[in-house]
């Protein structure tokens, strides 16, 4: 009884993080449009060096700054984190152009798709084999996005630059299987220098927000916090839930972005758009029976966490 207390508390805090981190992530539109005056690239560099420093922080507060450097004495290591920093990179600053030009639904998009990109990926690099409501799933979301292709009249590119640089990301990080922390302390250090020449030159021709006003100034610092407390969490709830249950709440994010784009931006969609996204959510229903019933044949066995 005790144990199974035990496991219930486990995973009762484990979902307490995981939706908390979704639900920041879904929200995170909101925060970039409040600095939107910046622009996508000055906002990208404030992230990426607050980040950095706060990653420190943290690493320093825990004691895990030398585990962090006998990580990157591998040089498979490093250049696998330098190759996740430049599709965090692209990743971040798409997604920030996103919200910045009211796209906001076209990057929800995006993370909708992600699960099926990396199904693809697990099959196209690691040899996986497709269930069939794998199949299914995949099948659903081409159609899918071939729907919103002729809905946008082009093809989704924000969506599909989002969702191919996070699955690739995706596939980096669990290949290495390190920290959380000490992986993105790595590679918001690749891009630190790029960053800092970059805030350099607009803050000498005058063309930066930042130290202009109060307000804007804290935001920009603020998106430090606004990408690593959200990480933590997600990493605190991958350490105690099920994969199928981690995999559940990861539409938590795309849903609250669509209904930002929708209700708060009011940004244009069609009835065409609403038949492709339609298709997507099938496919994600598809994979998601798919997903749990592939962790109760695992639970059975030993439970697997992310």
């Amino acid at each position: 009884s005790s144990i199974h207390q035990l496991s219930m508390t486990k995973f009762n805090k484990g979902l307490l993080f995981g939706v908390s981190a979704y639900l920041l992530w879904g929200l995170l539109p909101l925060y970039w449009k409040l600095v939107e005056d910046a622009g996508a690239y000055e906002i990208l560099a404030h992230r990426g060096i607050w980040s950095l420093l706060l990653c420190l922080f943290l690493l320093a507060i825990r004691k895990q700054i030398k585990s962090a450097i006998a990580m990157v004495r591998s040089s498979r290591t490093l250049s696998l984190l330098f190759l996740a920093s430049g599709l965090l990179t692209i990743n971040w600053g798409v997604y920030i152009w996103s919200v910045t030009v009211n796209r906001v639904v076209e990057a929800a998009l995006g993370y909708y798709i992600t699960p099926l990109i990396n199904v693809t990926f697990g099959v196209l690099l690691l040899r996986e084999k497709l269930r069939p409501l794998q199949w299914t799933a995949v099948g659903l979301a081409t159609v899918g996005v071939a729907v919103l292709t002729v809905g946008y009249g082009a093809l989704p590119w924000i969506a599909l630059v989002l969702s191919i640089s996070w699955g690739g990301y995706s596939v980096i990080k669990k290949s290495l299987n390190l920290g959380a922390l000490e992986t993105l302390s790595v590679e918001t250090f690749f891009a630190f220098f790029p960053n800092l020449i970059y805030l350099i030159t607009i803050e000498r021709n005058g063309s930066a927000e930042f130290g202009d006003g109060l307000t804007t100034s804290l935001l920009l610092f603020g998106a430090g916090a606004a990408t690593v407390v959200p990480l933590l969490l997600f990493n605190g709830s991958t350490t105690r839930l099920p994969l199928s249950t981690v995999g559940l709440l990861q539409y938590i994010t795309p849903t609250i972005m669509f209904f930002i784009g929708i209700f708060i931006n009011n940004e244009d969609i069609s009835r065409v758009k609403i038949v492709g996204f339609f298709f997507i959510w099938i496919a994600l229903a598809f994979l998601s029976r798919d997903l749990y019933k592939s962790s109760r044949t695992l639970n059975n066995g030993v439970t697997e966490v992310l």
